[in-house]
């Protein structure tokens, strides 16, 4: 029998679940207009400063964080040019310009391409000379290579203007992860009560995008991982998981995106009464957490974050470094349109903590072929410091504080 079925933890349904999950009413303010010309007139200052002529946005998370247009990426080149003087010019496929004005956000020019025509020498004639041109640094390589053979272009990767302008979130992407995070929040404590011996993870994967449904996010989960018992200590998961067993611990990670925001947070807990090892190990990942969390102090690097949490779990007898039992990664990355992005929380990474940062901090303990626990909550920083999107876990067998 389950002893922790009053901390939440088993002794309900899928279906009863469900039924209390809600929608919030109150939502956050759209992203406007306003806030996407101030990131282009930030990309367009970039530019001069890098004494550079233009910004390739590649489709995908960059187009739309600077143009507010979506559209995902493929085979065929889809992206704008972002020149010097703020001025913006779509690069399209012809046949697809009808489609695509239903998606743009901000207004530019064309530049169309037909099937048979490459798209590097459609842009190339574009432009009036030589262009020191900054490349997206998600667009594919077969794209950067054709730009980089072209004699009118003069080339640069843009992954450090971009990540400057990117990893400083305003107080509306604030706000949209804030939501985000909340509706999984939900979705973990309903998690928690429908579990019961024999259940398969693939059943409480396929609850949790329900669940992520049911709160309005019609895409339903980003992405889920659920793992029990020894299958725990494989941080990303197996192939084949085993179902959940009494006294088994329980790995939980999951999201949702909204409005182009994430969430993604990780709850570790016992499914039943935890062995003297367990509540050890998951006392010094709750201690890793703590000491992420006084570490992320603006003027601080990331990498000081890192090397903080090695410290405590040295302390712990845990490491060092990479060893196991201990920490096999780095404590956690940035967060926003994408699930992983900068500024990511690594030993060595010198970028400077300041205010509009948004970060995991995860500094998960494996104990090979034994068990693992992932304790993963994101913060932000603000003028007087650190502060957590979503409340720390509570404890290994009461982990939502009930």
């Amino acid at each position: 029998m389950n002893s922790n079925r009053k901390y939440g933890i088993g002794g309900s349904t899928p279906e009863h679940e469900l039924a209390q999950l809600k929608e919030p009413t109150n939502k956050p303010a759209q992203i406007n207009q306003n806030e996407f010309q101030k990131r282009i007139d930030k990309a367009a200052a970039a530019l001069k400063r890098y004494d550079l002529d233009a910004l390739y946005l590649n489709a995908g998370a960059n187009l739309y964080y600077f143009t507010n247009t979506e559209w995902n990426p493929s085979e065929r080149l889809v992206g704008a040019i972002l020149f010097a003087d703020g001025s913006l010019k779509y690069v399209v496929p012809k046949f697809e310009i009808g489609t695509f004005n239903d998606f743009i956000g901000i207004k530019g020019d064309f530049i169309p391409w037909s099937e048979h025509e490459c798209p590097i020498y459609k842009i190339a004639d574009a432009l009036e000379a030589k262009t020191r041109l900054a490349i997206d640094d998600s667009t594919p390589f077969n794209l950067v290579s054709r730009f980089q053979n072209h004699e009118k272009f003069e080339i640069s990767t843009a992954e450090e203007l971009i990540k400057d302008i990117r990893m400083l979130k305003s107080d509306l992407e604030i706000a949209h992860i804030q939501y985000a995070m909340d509706l999984t929040m939900q979705v973990h404590k309903a998690t928690a009560r429908i579990l019961k011996p024999g259940i398969t993870t693939a059943e409480v994967e396929s609850f949790i995008n329900s669940a992520h449904q049911k709160l309005g996010i019609e895409s339903g989960s980003y992405f889920c991982i659920v793992l029990f018992g020894k299958d725990s200590s494989f941080p990303h998961g197996v192939k084949s998981p085993k179902p959940l067993e009494e006294n088994d611990i329980v790995l939980v990670d999951t999201g949702c995106q909204y409005k182009g925001y994430l969430s993604d947070i990780t709850r570790t807990y016992i499914y039943g009464d935890a062995t003297d090892k367990e509540k050890k190990i998951w006392d010094n990942e709750k201690s890793a957490q703590l000491a992420a969390f006084e570490a992320s102090q603006l003027g601080k690097t990331c990498g000081h974050i890192d090397d903080q949490v090695r410290v405590q779990l040295e302390k712990d007898g845990l490491g060092p470094d990479y060893d196991l039992p201990g920490l096999p990664h780095r404590t956690g990355h940035g967060i926003g349109l994408e699930i992983h992005e900068h500024p990511f929380i690594l030993r060595g990474n010198d970028i400077e903590i300041k205010v509009g940062m948004a970060f995991s901090i995860e500094p998960m303990i494996v104990v090979p072929d034994e068990f693992g626990i992932r304790l993963e909550d994101h913060i932000y920083m603000t003028e007087n410091g650190p502060k957590w999107f979503t409340e720390p876990s509570h404890s290994i067998d009461n982990p939502f504080g009930v």
